[in-house]
């Protein structure tokens, strides 16, 4: 397994520096956005597909540091109701599908997506109950008339540039966003579909990531993300977990996100590792630094020391012995 990093949170540092900065703490592979929520700063398909000068520049840049890329992100909404807006993130997410296949590689990650409620909606509509029964009717629309559809013509543009991993990130406000919804697609659209398995939007909804890694299988799991999140007793049983509190208001929410180690222990983060090997995923654990408690570079770097004392860099035993 190796330590890696989703390089936006840097967005401001030139490639080269922030690639410098990420080696010195031991990072061995960089997530790099290219669209959508994560920005172009440090590959913008529009110049890079472009531009041959350009595009060996960015190669040349991460040979000098032996850096790999272990997925292209683009995440955003592109079965959003605004069609300007939805088409902005589905170009997006085809640039990054053709950066992809240019640079050799075969995964993007992602966001599933919300439409609204019909076809004269203007804003996402994220159903979180089932009754009363307008709400499974909006759902069916969505899933059938706007999602299944969507992924099916999408995944067979990026089969067609190689890339056959497109790792959707289970997340609050999109409709993939726990175990059942990440199977629910992947066996409507096929196996290119799966997860970019981030805890952090697992555990507070009250799942066990060490379960859902089970469920899924190393077969379904193309990435995972490093965030953890810290979940506050006062405010879960004062107003429950589904929260619309700013970030920024960090006090009075049930919960925020953490650098790995702040929300949960040792224990909890080398049981996940273990398990994931358990299933056979064997590729990056991709800091992603998104705690409001720290600075940028402290968060980022309390994450990867961390990280470093959890992960399990060798590969397992070919053989075992039993005394």
């Amino acid at each position: 397994m190796k330590l890696g990093v989703l390089t936006n949170v840097v967005g401001k540092m030139p490639l080269d520096e922030a690639l410098a900065y990420f080696k010195s703490m031991g990072i061995q592979m960089v997530e790099i956005g290219c669209g959508g929520y994560p920005g172009k700063d440090h590959c913008d398909p529009d110049v890079l597909l472009n531009d041959e000068a350009k595009f060996e520049e960015f190669k040349a840049t991460l040979a000098k540091y032996d850096m790999q890329i272990s997925a292209l992100s683009c995440h955003g909404n592109p079965v959003h109701p605004n069609k300007e807006i939805a088409a902005q993130f589905d170009r997006d997410m085809r640039n990054a599908v053709l950066m992809a296949e240019k640079l050799g590689l075969h995964q993007i990650n992602c966001f599933s997506g919300c439409p609204g409620d019909s076809e004269t909606s203007q804003q996402p509509n994220w159903v979180t109950c089932a009754w009363p029964n307008e709400f499974l009717e909006v759902l069916d629309w969505q899933w059938n008339s706007v999602l299944i559809p969507y992924w099916k013509e999408f995944v067979a543009f990026a089969k067609a540039h190689g890339v056959n991993k497109i790792g959707l990130e289970l997340h609050q406000g999109f409709c993939v966003h726990n175990t059942a919804t990440l199977l629910r697609l992947r066996e409507a659209v096929g196996p290119e579909i799966g997860a970019n398995l981030d805890p952090s939007h697992l555990i507070w909804q009250g799942m066990d990531p060490c379960t859902v890694i089970r469920e899924l299988g190393g077969e379904a799991i193309f990435h995972v993300h490093a965030k953890d999140t810290r979940m506050d007793k006062i405010n879960v049983a004062k107003n429950g977990v589904l929260d619309t509190h700013s970030y920024a208001d960090e006090i009075h929410r049930s919960w925020i996100f953490r650098s790995v180690g702040y929300g949960n222990d040792y224990l909890y983060w080398k049981d996940f590792v273990s398990t994931l090997r358990m299933v056979g995923y064997d590729y990056v654990l991709s800091i992603e630094h998104e705690d409001s408690l720290m600075s940028q570079n402290e968060g980022l770097q309390k994450a990867a020391s961390f990280l470093r004392e959890v992960i399990t860099f060798e590969d397992r035993m070919s053989e075992m012995r039993w005394i």
